[in-house]
C-alpha cells in the first residue's frame, strides 16, 4: 500500500515537473519572440535615424523638398501640445480617480463613471480626434494647437483616472483609520494621508499618459493638422512630430525620409525613457508598501 502511494506521488511529481518545464519553456520562447521584434525595431531606428540626427534637426524648420532643414518647429509643437494636454488632463484625472477611490463607494455615479472611463481607455485615438474636430474645429472653422491639446487631454484623463484609483486603493485602510481616530475630517485624510502615500504611483500614471500621447498621430491630423513654419500661436495650425513623421515617411523625397527617421528615433527613445522611469517609480512605490 505504501509502495503504491509512493509510486503515485512520484508520478504526480514527475507530471508537475514536466508541466512546469513546458510552461517555462513556452514563456521563455514567447518572451524571446517579443524581444526579438523590439530589438529589431530599435536597431532599425538606430541604423536609419542616427545618421540623420544632426544639429540641424534641432535648429532648423521643416524644409520644402530638396532643401536642408530640421524638425525644430515640429519638436516645439509636440512639446507644447503634450504639455498642454498633460496640464489639462492630469488634474481632472486625479480628482476623478480620488472620488472613485475615496468617496464613490455608494450610489450610481461611481460605477457609471468607471464604465465611461473604460470606454475612453479602449476608444481608438482617431475617434477622439474626430470628436474634437466635430465639437471644436468645425465651430471655430480652423485647425489649431488648442484643438490638438484638447484631443490629447481627453486621452490623458482615463489613464490618470485608472492609475489614481488603483494606487489609492493600495493604500492600507489602517492609515485612514488612524487619521480618522485623531479627529481629521475626510478631506484632510485624502489630501494629507492617502494622496501622499500614493504619490509615486500617481506620478507613474501621469508619466505613462505622457508616453502614450507623445506618439499619437491620428487625433492631431483632425485637430492641429500641421505647419511648415515656426508658430507659437496655439490658436493656429501647429506642427508636431507624429504628423511630420507620417507625411515625410510617405513622401518620395529622400531628404524628407531621413528627417522622418530622425523624428521617429526621437519619439521612440523619449517614450522608452518615460516608460522605464515610470516602471522604476512604480517598483519603488510597490516595494514601500
Amino acid at each position: 500500500m505504501k509502495e503504491r502511494l509512493r509510486n503515485k506521488m512520484m508520478e504526480l511529481y514527475t507530471r508537475r515537473r514536466l508541466a512546469n518545464a513546458a510552461g517555462l519553456t513556452i514563456s521563455v520562447l514567447a518572451m524571446g519572440f517579443g524581444l526579438f521584434w523590439l530589438c529589431w525595431i530599435l536597431w532599425t531606428l538606430l541604423v536609419h535615424g542616427l545618421p540623420a540626427l544632426t544639429a540641424e534637426v534641432f535648429t532648423k524648420m521643416t524644409p520644402p523638398p530638396g532643401s536642408s532643414g530640421g524638425l525644430w518647429n515640429a519638436i516645439f509643437g509636440s512639446l507644447m501640445m503634450t504639455l498642454g494636454g498633460t496640464l489639462i488632463g492630469t488634474p481632472i484625472g486625479i480628482l476623478a480617480g480620488t472620488y472613485l477611490a475615496e468617496f464613490g463607494q455608494r450610489g450610481w455615479l461611481a460605477p457609471f463613471t468607471r464604465f465611461i472611463n473604460d470606454i475612453l481607455l479602449s476608444a481608438p485615438s482617431i475617434v477622439i480626434g474626430l470628436f474634437v474636430y466635430e465639437v471644436y474645429v468645425v465651430h471655430v472653422k480652423h485647425f489649431s494647437g488648442w484643438a490638438g491639446t484638447l484631443a490629447l487631454a481627453i486621452i490623458v484623463i482615463p489613464i490618470v483616472i485608472r492609475t489614481t484609483e488603483n494606487m489609492l486603493r493600495l493604500v492600507p485602510s489602517t492609515l485612514r483609520e488612524a487619521a480618522a481616530a485623531l479627529g481629521a475630517p475626510q478631506w484632510k485624510i485624502v489630501n494629507f494621508v492617502t494622496l501622499r502615500a500614493a504619490r509615486a504611483g500617481i506620478i507613474t500614471g501621469v508619466m505613462l499618459a505622457i508616453a502614450r500621447i507623445s506618439g499619437e498621430t491620428a487625433p492631431l491630423l483632425f485637430t492641429s493638422l500641421n505647419n511648415q513654419f515656426w508658430n507659437d500661436d496655439m490658436n493656429q495650425p501647429m506642427a508636431n512630430l507624429p504628423v511630420v513623421i507620417f507625411q515625410f515617411a510617405m513622401s518620395p523625397y529622400e531628404d524628407w525620409q531621413k528627417l522622418a527617421w530622425a523624428g521617429a528615433l526621437l519619439i521612440t527613445f523619449s517614450v522608452l525613457t518615460l516608460n522605464i522611469l515610470a516602471r522604476v517609480l512604480f517598483r519603488q512605490n510597490a516595494s514601500t508598501h
